[in-house]
């Protein structure tokens, strides 16, 4: 009797996991045409008033932003093969590996750029932030620093549930984002302020451990709380 009852209600079980998991297919998507928006006004933003302030700081948050983009394209193929049901659990997974791996060596040539850019600042070229554009530069760190943990954290959650190495790879880029936000507004508003323009250089260089770490977590697949 008891063997009876159990299986119906184990046939009725593997539909609402299909549902469930499409839901959760759905709501990745979502969050992920999201981030696709929000990173293409960041970055675009942050480069212009970067270039125009000659802000390091404003440039490598805009590089970020770039490399989120390539972060969420990848996501949104991931994502869009296994909504459309087209591709095996073989190749479902080929594409999580392949999109962790990719976004953890855009980290580290994000390492690279900080480097090689704060030497420049700090021995060779004076760095000179207009006021508004400090101001403006800010707002974006600010707007960041709201926004990105709760997007992030909605990544993880989805993430956990599907099972997705990749989402949670595009999580860890929403995370720093959020770190870099806050060493953003420190160094645009001590620059302004004090006229240490010096600090745009130093606190870019703060960034560096943020960004190995996640590169490393991404590459190896190790996961990352926010």
């Amino acid at each position: 009797m008891f063997a009876r009852t159990q299986i119906p209600r184990l046939e009725e079980a593997k539909p609402q996991r299909i549902r469930q998991r499409s839901e959760d297919i759905q709501l990745a998507l979502l969050l992920t045409y999201i981030t696709f928006g929000w990173m293409t006004i960041e970055g675009a933003a942050s480069l212009l008033l970067g270039w125009a302030s000659k802000s390091l700081l404003l440039e490598a948050f805009g590089i970020d932003s770039v490399i989120e983009l390539f972060s969420a394209a990848v996501l949104l193929w991931r994502l869009r093969i296994e909504a459309g049901c087209t591709a095996t659990s073989e190749h479902v997974n080929f594409v999580e590996r392949r999109a962790a791996r990719l976004v953890g060596y855009s980290l580290y040539a994000l390492v690279i750029y900080v480097v090689l850019n704060s030497g420049y600042g700090l021995f060779v070229a004076k760095r000179i932030t207009d006021t508004h554009e400090s101001v403006w530069g800010i707002l974006i760190g600010v707007v960041a620093k709201i926004g990105m943990p709760i997007l992030a954290a909605y990544k993880l959650k989805v993430a956990t549930r599907l099972n997705s190495r990749a989402l949670r790879a595009d999580a860890v880029e929403s995370i720093t984002c959020g770190y870099l936000s806050i060493v953003l507004m420190i160094g645009l508003a001590a620059t302004w302020l004090l006229g240490w323009w010096w600090l745009d250089s130093v606190a870019a260089l703060a960034l560096i451990p943020f960004l190995i770490k996640e590169g490393r977590a991404a590459i190896s697949g190790g996961e990352c709380c926010p």
